[in-house]
């Protein structure tokens, strides 16, 4: 359940949502997405991630426009909703004289008490029948631009390779969530990059992609999985994150030219 004004049709918009308990699904729409977590402390567990996070009031997930946001909350929750058209932001950064920035990349929980404050403005002059009327709106539309320009890298940044620290943080990621679905889209967010950022900047760091990068580790944990001979390959294949056991022999073979059945048989009886 939402209720939603429109406090200038061209710029923002804004609702307060009710959610039950439950999955939280945002469909990719045309403009940028600040959803603020207008509860108190709530439970959620992220699909793509397969962890659970403690979300506080103020706490704010940022779904860029064409993209999709969500998650699946533990408990009924409130969350106040802006959208914000991104010609905004972009006209916002011209007149900065920032020049054309990249698209900006989705957040989970972040804190900006900057963003809150304005939801706020905006969530009590809607409830006070707008009185302010459409320059109000605008003020606070090219306040909360400035904000998200800051939060997007310049094009010339987002040419920059992976630094130690993220190459770091990213490695760790994979073997702590090796059995997990590891998407691009998961991978980057880790990193703090964009998808298509981190495809190329991986690959540059590494001499490998991405996609690549994730099966050797998975086949590097099958297969001490395999040699310590207290899992059946499919358990082992479920393990290193492989959708089933032929998938899983499909990769040792052309990788290591073994197959699971030739790791087991190698084990000591």
């Amino acid at each position: 359940m939402s209720d939603r004004s429109e406090l200038s049709p061209a710029n923002v918009s804004i609702s307060r949502n009710r959610h039950g308990a439950g999955a939280i699904v945002l469909p990719p729409i045309g403009d940028h997405r600040i959803v603020v977590h207008a509860s108190p402390r709530t439970w959620s567990f992220c699909k793509e991630t397969g962890t659970r996070h403690l979300r506080r009031q103020g706490d704010i997930d940022l779904v860029p426009a064409g993209q999709e946001g969500g998650y699946r909350a533990e408990s009924a929750c409130e969350t106040l909703e802006i959208r914000l058209a991104p010609q905004a932001m972009e006209r916002t950064a011209f007149e900065m004289g920032t020049g054309r920035r990249s698209g900006l990349d989705t957040r989970h929980i972040m804190r900006n008490d900057r963003i809150v404050h304005l939801g706020r403005a905006l969530e009590s002059e809607q409830q006070a029948g707008a009185p302010g009327g459409a320059l109000y709106a605008q003020m606070i539309s090219v306040a909360l631009a400035t904000q998200l320009v800051g939060l997007a890298k310049p094009l010339a940044d987002r040419a920059r390779g992976l630094s130690a620290a993220q190459l770091k943080r990213l490695r760790d990621f994979v073997e702590a969530h090796i059995d997990r679905s590891l998407t691009i889209e998961v991978l980057a967010r880790e990193a703090g990059a964009s998808s298509s950022h981190l495809r190329q900047a991986f690959r540059q760091a590494t001499g490998t992609t991405v996609h690549r990068y994730v099966v050797s580790r998975r086949i590097e944990r099958a297969r001490l999985l395999l040699a310590d001979g207290g899992m059946s390959a499919a358990e082992v294949a479920l393990a290193a994150g492989f959708s089933h056991q032929s998938h899983m022999a499909r990769w040792m073979r052309r990788e290591l030219g073994e197959t699971p059945r030739s790791l087991l048989r190698k084990q000591p009886a």
